[in-house]
Parts: C-alpha cells; sequence; structure tokens
C-alpha cells in the first residue's frame, strides 16, 4: 500500500507558503513590509488608465491656502489585502486661517478627524466602501507639516492610531471595535502615536508615542516618549527613547548650536565654535515607522528635542532591551568647497576648512526633522538606509547607509523626505530613489548600488504644466519659462514590481512608469500637482497602482484590451 504522507506533508508546506506569498503580494503598511522595502514580487499592471479615483482630504483646498501654495501635509500608504483597500478618510472641521479663524491650521488639528475606510472590489470591478471607523488620533502639534495618520492590516483585524497613545484594534469584516489597546493608565490628551504602524511577519504591531506640554510643545522638552510593541494578544510593551539612546547627551545637557546670522559670512574664523543650549530630551522623529528585520532587530530613529543635529539611528531588541545606536553626526564631509562655494559674498568664508557645515565649523550632521516622512529601510544584506535632512547642500539632505552592528557604510547626497525602494536582483540588489535638486533642477529618478554608485538616472524633461478639466479634458500650458529643467518627483517612496518597473509621481501632474536603464515606459496624467504633499505609492497583489495626488488616490491599471501582466514575468516595452 502506498504511502502518502510524505505528499500530504509536502502539499501542507507548498500550500502554507504560497498562502504566506499571497498575503505578502498585498501592501500592508509603509512600504509594503516591516523592512520597508517597497516592492513587490508580482509586475505592475499596464498603466494605460486610471480605473477609479477617492478623495481622502476634502481639506486640501483650504490647506493650500493657509501655506501660501503648497500642499504641507503627509499621507499614508494606500492599505492592501487582497480585494480589499482601506484609506485614510479626513473629515472634521478645518479651521482655515485665510479666512481669519482663530486658533486655526495646525493649531486646531484637533478639529479635525481621521477615520479608515474599507473599500472592496467588485466583479463589476468597482471599489466600493463597505464600512468606515472613526478613531479619536490627532497628530502632535507644532510640527508645521500635517503628520502622517497611517493604519495597517494584520490578519482579521485592522489597527489604527488613537488618542493618548493607543492603538484601535478593529474587525476587518465589518469594521466593529475589537478592542483598544492602551499601553498607559488614562488616555492623556497631551500623549500622541507620532508613528505610522508597522506590522511584523508574527503579527506584532510598533508604533512611537510623545508625551509634551501643552504649551510651546517644540520650545519646551518633552516630557516623555516610547517605543510600544503589541503582540497579537495584545500584551504590550513598551521602552522609553532615553532607555534605547543611554550614551546621547542628557535633556539638561549642553549641545552645539549654530552661528548667528549676524557673524555672516560662516564659518567667522576657521576655528570658531557655536554657542550652545539645552539639547533636549532623546524622542522620537515625527512619521519615523519603525522597521522590522526578520529576526525581530527593530530599527528606528530618536532626536535631541531641542536639536536636530543630535539624531541616532537605534537598533533595538525583540524584547525592548537597547542593542546600539548610531549616531548620524560626523561623517559627511561635503560642505564648504564641495557643495557649498568659498566666497565672502555667500556660502563659506574664505579660509573655511573644506568639508564642513558653514552653520556649525564641523563635520555635518545627519538631521531628523518632523516635516519629512523619512522611514529606515533594511536592505537584503541587513544593512539601513534612512534618509537625513541636510539643509546646506540646497536643502537635498543625505540616504545613510549602517551596517547591522551600527558602523556608518557611505551616504549619498539626497534623502530629503526619502524612504527608497529596494529591487533585489542577480544576487544583489539596488536603491531607488528620487534625486531632487530644489530650485532649477535637474530632477532624476536615481537608482544606486549598494556602495551608493549611480546605476542609472531617469531626468525629467516635461516642461508641459497641465490640468484636468470638469468634463475629463486636459488642457496644458508651455512651463518652460517656470520649469525649463522638468519639475520635482512629489514621492516620498517610490514603488518598484519584480522586474525593477519603478513607478513614481512628479509635481507635473503625472505618474511615471519607468523601466530598468531608466527608460520611460509609461506616463499618464493625473492632475494638477504643483505644490503638491510627498506621497508613497503601492501595489496590489493583481498588478494595479495605486498612487496620489493633492488629497486624492488614484487607482491606474490595464484598458481592457490590454493583457494584465500581474502574472507575467516580463513586462510589454513601450
Amino acid at each position: 500500500m502506498t504511502d502518502f504522507r510524505p505528499n500530504l506533508v509536502t502539499f501542507a508546506l507548498v500550500l502554507i507558503t504560497m498562502q504566506a506569498l499571497g498575503r505578502a503580494q498585498g501592501w500592508p503598511q509603509w512600504g509594503q513590509n516591516a523592512r520597508h522595502t517597497g516592492g513587490v514580487n508580482v509586475t505592475g499592471q499596464s498603466a494605460d488608465r486610471i480605473l477609479t479615483t477617492i478623495h481622502i482630504d476634502p481639506w486640501v483646498p483650504r490647506k493650500v491656502d493657509d501655506s501660501g501654495g503648497d500642499l504641507l501635509a503627509h499621507y499614508p500608504s494606500p492599505v492592501i489585502d487582497g480585494n480589499d483597500v482601506f484609506l485614510m478618510q479626513e473629515g472634521g472641521i478645518y479651521a482655515s486661517c485665510a479666512a481669519g479663524a482663530n486658533p486655526c491650521g495646525p493649531d486646531a488639528w484637533n478639529l479635525l478627524k481621521w477615520s479608515v475606510k474599507r473599500y472592496s472590489w467588485s466583479d463589476q470591478g468597482t471599489l466600493d466602501p463597505q464600512w468606515v471607523f472613526d478613531t479619536d488620533w490627532t497628530p502632535v502639534p507644532g510640527v508645521g507639516w500635517e503628520p502622517v495618520f497611517h493604519p495597517v492590516v494584520a490578519g482579521d483585524f485592522v489597527y489604527a492610531p488613537g488618542g493618548g497613545g493607543s492603538l484601535w484594534k478593529i474587525n476587518r469584516a465589518d469594521g466593529s471595535m475589537a478592542g483598544r489597546i492602551n499601553p498607559f493608565d488614562s488616555i492623556d490628551p497631551n500623549t500622541y502615536v507620532v508613528s505610522p504602524l508597522t506590522v511584523d511577519d508574527q503579527g506584532n504591531v510598533y508604533y512611537s508615542v510623545m508625551q509634551v506640554l501643552p504649551t510651546d510643545p517644540l520650545v519646551q522638552d518633552v516630557v516623555n516618549s516610547w517605543l510600544v510593541k503589541v503582540a497579537p494578544d495584545a500584551t504590550v510593551a513598551k521602552a522609553t527613547y532615553t532607555s534605547l539612546t543611554p550614551a546621547a547627551p542628557a535633556g539638561s545637557d549642553q549641545c552645539v548650536t549654530t552661528f548667528l546670522n549676524s557673524q555672516r559670512p560662516w564659518p567667522p574664523s576657521p576655528s570658531a565654535v557655536p554657542g550652545t543650549s539645552a539639547c533636549g530630551t532623546q524622542r522620537p522623529g515625527v512619521n519615523i515607522s519603525p522597521a522590522v528585520d526578520r529576526d525581530g532587530t527593530i530599527y528606528t530613529l530618536s532626536r535631541a528635542h531641542l536639536n536636530s543635529r543630535y539624531s541616532y539611528l537605534v537598533a533595538v531588541n525583540p524584547d525592548l532591551t537597547p542593542r546600539w545606536a548610531s549616531s548620524l553626526r560626523g561623517y559627511l564631509n561635503d560642505g564648504c568647497g564641495v557643495t557649498i562655494p568659498i566666497s565672502n559674498s555667500g556660502g563659506c568664508r574664505q579660509g573655511a576648512r573644506v568639508g564642513v557645515d558653514n552653520q556649525t565649523n564641523d563635520r555635518p550632521a545627519g538631521r531628523l526633522v518632523d516635516s519629512s516622512s523619512s522611514t529606515p529601510v533594511i536592505a537584503p544584506d541587513g544593512s539601513i538606509l534612512f534618509g537625513s535632512y541636510t539643509s546646506y547642500n540646497a536643502q537635498r539632505g543625505h540616504l545613510m547607509h549602517y551596517d547591522s552592528s551600527g558602523q556608518f557604510l557611505n551616504s549619498f547626497d539626497f534623502g530629503w523626505d526619502t524612504s527608497p525602494a529596494i529591487w533585489e536582483h542577480d544576487g544583489s540588489y539596488s536603491i531607488i530613489l528620487k534625486d531632487n535638486h530644489y530650485g532649477d533642477g535637474p530632477y532624476f529618478i536615481t537608482q544606486l548600488t549598494p556602495d551608493m554608485k549611480i546605476e542609472w538616472q531617469f531626468k525629467s524633461t516635461n516642461t508641459q504644466s497641465c490640468i484636468r478639466n470638469a468634463d475629463g479634458t486636459i488642457s496644458c500650458t508651455d512651463a518652460t519659462n517656470t520649469n525649463p529643467n522638468g519639475f520635482e518627483w512629489c514621492i516620498n517612496a517610490p514603488a518598484v514590481d519584480a522586474n525593477g518597473t519603478v513607478y513614481a509621481n512628479s509635481e507635473d501632474g503625472n505618474l511615471y512608469v519607468i523601466g530598468q536603464g531608466g527608460v520611460l515606459q509609461q506616463r499618464l496624467f493625473l492632475n494638477w500637482a504643483l505644490g503638491a504633499a510627498y506621497t508613497p505609492l503601492a501595489l496590489g497583489p493583481d498588478g494595479k497602482i495605486y498612487t496620489q495626488n493633492a488629497g486624492t488616490v488614484f487607482v491606474v491599471g490595464a484598458s481592457p484590451s490590454s493583457p494584465s501582466s500581474a502574472t507575467s514575468s516580463t513586462r510589454r516595452r513601450r
């Protein structure tokens, strides 16, 4: 008699693997997975047409008016699992400064309402609303750009940020409340969830919390801050950020600041040292989604509350004990004489040491700033990438690269508000990010090797400024005078598919599909986007492309006559 047990075991293992892979090809969180690598092992559909649009923020016109023309907000990635799509829905009341409200804008964020809304794809190809869950989350005040509200999907539940540092656990089937997880004794109105949520491969959820004083929260030191871990059974563990950065300066310690404007040109002399002031307590950066490696190691970012030049990449053990904290200071050397001209009429003073930041006369520091949404990305070799801010190189920032023991490896001179995507191929990987030269351009999508060498670049060359009319037609005007070198890329996280095809938004209002080697495959106009918020993209398990523009989610895919390429191993070139 034949023994079928080995075959049954093999079948079961294959089934479990297929199920795991199927789940992995959704987009359940920022950057697709707990490592935030921003890619899926399916091929994106042909970007022929807009399948549907969903407005998630009705207050965009008022926000743009208040800022003088820019949309200073961060939006979450569309969260996708199977046929379900979970989106943020903003509502409540927006108090407009331009309209004379007082308080207004960021000072009245507590009047807004953030909700999670589930949609599902029907057999007829429509994306239909299923339920909405209202939360009591509000952003931490005073940070300028509106922070991101970001839910995640883990199995049968959706988790969303709540008030007072809490977490909402929502039944994904019907939107009912499955529980409220509060790591603290009460719901304190001055305690805020300040990060997107992250869910690891075992279903643990991670996020950061900050407690501030009610008056001038960015001028006075923080009260406390925590990294929180919630297990699938709702067991909570937390650690203070000060416990995770034991070698960092204490809140009352003195940290070096910058030279005064009256001392220009900087530095005042080759040996000059700026003054000092209180560092402020270490706390998480706003919008930093913790990254979790397969072995359970957690990576996050911390900064001195009152001085962003004292920032750290932090590695944390699964039990939330500190592993290491590596400073972002002292590794860069492209200041005076490299990216800043040495000239008494501007830039660095004559005689300045080559490479220093002219504002500090020291080797430049990578900075963690709250107006960014850069999040750590774990590469396939276990190294960590983070897009830091630096102002001296025309505010381009730096992408900083560390190994798994916290040793600095290398950098690339762009990192502002970017979480790069990773394309694994040929036993190695490539790093993909926007690469904007702010002001007059040029503007690139750039692919790098692991040692930060450029593999290829795709340059923005369009000089047409277009708008979609109410009847769906598109009107364009020549923008050569205003944008002679193209438009900047308005993404904070690109998406990449199995073939290394890159998906990115531009401020010219188009979604770009870029093949390996920097070859343009497709371009699809969404809507006018100048001054738009930087937003993430996502790819669905069937290859649909989810992108955003001015508070609207656009779902893009193939025309009925085009073959769906989501299961194909090669992409049709255009």
